[in-house]
């Protein structure tokens, strides 16, 4: 695989999971404020995570490097991380409303 298509490829991946999570902060937002508060601690890292997801997209756009070995590691496990964390929050995001949240 091309470099230049593997940056386009991740940067995209990392665009629809910055997307994601940005759903999951927007449906917590719409929980009443007890079942918000359920959910909070699981939401309060992805600001972090946001962050880091931008950061990560705008090297890949500007700045992407020949050799990937020595950040491939790192983006994977911050991959599952995030996986872990999302699919967590979505399924309190489910407890806490157990009517469909629209949107």
């Amino acid at each position: 695989m091309d470099v230049l298509d593997y940056c386009k490829g991740l940067e995209s991946e990392l665009t629809a999971w910055k997307a994601k999570i940005y759903d999951v902060i927007r449906k917590m937002d719409k929980l009443q404020s007890g079942d918000k508060e359920k959910v909070l601690p699981h939401i309060q890292g992805f600001n972090i995570i946001i962050t880091e997801l931008e950061d990560k997209i705008t090297s890949l756009k500007y700045e992407c490097p020949s050799e990937w070995s020595p950040q491939k590691k790192e983006i994977d496990d911050a991959h599952i991380d995030m996986r872990s964390k999302y699919e967590e929050t979505m399924e309190m995001i489910g407890k806490a409303a157990p009517v469909s949240i629209p949107g």
